[in-house]
């Protein structure tokens, strides 16, 4: 067999391969009787098929079968001697095959690439500062208040602006399914509304049945569509009003941790302050990061940034759906989507490589005591047991990337400490 290898690029390599007429016309003839064995012509007894019949009739099937075992074979006998670990699973091309003739080809793939890493101590980066104003304090122990507050009926009345009606919905969607929607809760006059939806509701009765003809704007709907209208049939069934806690020590206690509505304002602050400072320090590193990258120079696989570009796509797919949007249905050209990721990609790509060679360099693992640390942690959010995390984790193969993960922000953590932070 002779084979040659050939950098193409400081990322992409090929190996082109030919392999002997006599080994490839031995696997013709061995995959042939096993076709012969196999199949059932008529006129023909079971495994008594002459091969020149099976040739006839399955010679492009056949050396379909020889060529890829052949192929398999060969490239990762020949990457493994080698050295050479692919980034994904190499491309065949110029493929040639034919009974009596060489089998020819060439596997064409990528590696990452030989970094010459920047100088990363000492980058500079601007620190945020971290302020907890007093109205962050009160909006906060506003919403709180508003996620406590009780719904309490009414006498029978007509609606007014206020209230808030509990309805029964029925309306066909954008894609013609009609939809019935029970006991929802929607506050008469809220701005929030369709303004036809709120004409509609002012001065219903408990058990009266209504039709608000709702035109829906293409700034109303997302991504942007053509104006449409939709006829929504509402029922009240009932009419409530919304009664939120004051502010006071009750309140607090009410809660359950604390005693005065003083101690709730402290750890509202702290809250506050720690989520602030979280998101300072994501700010930092994604600065260095950034640094980092533009002081670096060196081609990046088109296999990574692939797979950025994906994983861009499918989260934003991912985050449709969990709002109960269908992907498919929103009219989004979801390839353009994801060439729109490519500049980005790119840079993200190339972050990996760099924090690689730096954790590479410097000794960054993940340890098993930090990964069991992790999984505690989620056993508690998730209100499971560790041992059934893990077993799950290790099923589905997300020890690994939990590993990596852990690497990861350890190097950020050593950028972030090898840094410059300043006030401008």
């Amino acid at each position: 067999m002779k084979v040659e290898y050939n950098e193409e690029t400081s990322v992409r390599k090929s190996l082109a391969f030919e392999i002997e007429a006599e080994v490839v016309s031995a696997e013709i003839a061995a995959r042939t009787q096993d076709y012969a064995r196999r199949v059932k012509i008529p006129g023909f007894r079971p495994g008594k098929i002459p091969p020149g019949v099976i040739k006839q009739r399955f010679l492009q099937q056949v050396l379909e079968d020889v060529a890829e075992k052949l192929v398999n074979k060969v490239v990762h006998e020949e990457l493994e001697g080698r050295g050479l670990r692919p980034l994904a699973t190499p491309r065949v091309t110029d493929l040639k095959i034919d009974d009596g003739q060489p089998l020819t080809f060439r596997a064409v793939f990528e590696t990452l690439p030989l970094v010459e890493l920047p100088e990363w101590k000492g980058l500079v980066a601007k620190a945020p500062k971290v302020l907890v104003e007093d109205a962050d304090v009160e909006r906060e122990l506003e919403r709180l208040r508003e996620e406590a507050a009780r719904y309490d009926p009414v006498e029978p009345r007509p609606a007014a602006a206020g209230d808030f009606a509990v309805l029964d919905v029925r309306f066909t969607t954008a894609e013609g399914k009609p939809r019935h929607d029970q006991n929802v809760l929607v506050e008469v006059g809220a701005a929030d509304n369709h303004k036809e939806l709120n004409e509609a509701l002012v001065g219903m009765s408990p058990g009266e049945t209504r039709v608000a003809h709702v035109v829906v704007e293409p700034a109303q709907q997302s991504p942007p569509k053509a104006e449409r209208a939709v006829d929504y049939t509402v029922t009240l069934k009932d009419l409530k009003k919304k009664v939120v806690p004051a502010a006071d020590d009750e309140f607090a206690k009410d809660l359950g941790e604390w005693d005065s509505l003083a101690a709730l304002r402290d750890t509202v602050r702290q809250r506050l302050r720690d989520a602030a400072q979280k998101k300072a320090e994501r700010e930092v590193k994604g600065a260095l990061v950034e640094a980092l990258v533009e002081k670096a120079s060196f081609e990046v696989p088109d296999a990574l940034v692939e797979r950025h570009m994906n994983a861009r796509t499918e989260t934003a797919a991912r985050g449709l759906a969990f709002q109960g949007v269908d992907p498919t249905k929103v009219g989004m050209d979801w390839k353009q989507y994801r060439e729109a990721q490519r500049e980005d990609s790119v840079k993200a790509a190339k972050a990996d490589i760099l924090l690689d060679e730096i954790a590479r360099r410097e000794g960054v693992e993940a340890t098993d005591a930090e990964v069991d640390a992790e999984i505690s942690r989620f056993a508690e959010t998730l209100k499971k047991s560790k041992e059934s995390v893990r077993a799950r984790m290790e099923k589905d193969g997300d020890i690994q990337s939990l590993r990596a993960r852990i690497r990861e922000d350890k190097t950020l953590d050593l950028l972030r400490a090898n840094a410059r932070l300043t006030d401008e």
